[in-house]
């Protein structure tokens, strides 16, 4: 294939990507479109890595990449978390029995969505941009604004909930930013 086409399939691939990751907003998509959105976005990440050139000299094409893997990091991070957590929260107990701490956690943290979908631009960006020292400054401002609160529910599950959601959104927007920088190799 030419570079041109290359390049053609990683925008197609990330483009949908993020189709992917807003199905997964929907009741009925929280269980098969994070994967689907994972498996594309590798996919693309794959296919940008094992590619001897790429065409990426002009503006829009740079622009289609970033705006596309940037929007992704973002939406989809917090499907694909929410799915973690059902596997979770699936391997603490059997279904119908009382909520397990993990699950009861997802009461106490409140606004994780919106500080989720906040981090994962933030750490795209700072990636995305070459400067990987935002991640930790991200991280210390999330981990302080929480620590009151994590502090005082001390063994109901929230400060697992607090890491398990902060990895697998973290390593979302990781894997979003990584996929540009293969592109701009």
């Amino acid at each position: 294939m030419n570079p041109e086409s290359v390049t053609q399939t990683v925008i197609v691939l990330l483009a949908a990507t993020l189709v992917a990751s807003v199905a997964g907003w929907a009741r009925f998509g929280r269980t098969i479109w994070p994967p689907i959105a994972l498996a594309l976005l590798a996919g693309a990440a794959l296919l940008a890595a094992v590619s001897e050139e790429l065409a990426t000299s002009g503006r829009a094409t740079m622009t289609a990449v970033v705006v596309l893997a940037g929007l992704a990091a973002v939406v989809g991070g917090g499907p694909l978390t929410t799915r973690v957590f059902e596997a979770v929260d699936a391997a603490e107990g059997p279904e119908g029995t009382d909520p397990t701490p993990i699950e009861s956690a997802g009461d106490v943290l409140r606004g994780g969505a919106w500080i989720g979908g906040l981090e994962r631009a933030a750490v795209f960006a700072s990636l995305a941009s070459g400067t990987p020292e935002g991640v930790a400054i991200v991280l210390a401002i999330k981990g302080l604004g929480r620590y009151a609160e994590l502090q005082t529910r001390a063994g109901t599950g929230a400060a697992e909930r607090f890491i398990i959601g902060t990895f697998t959104s973290v390593l979302w927007a990781a894997a979003c930013a990584g996929s540009v920088a293969l592109v701009l190799r």
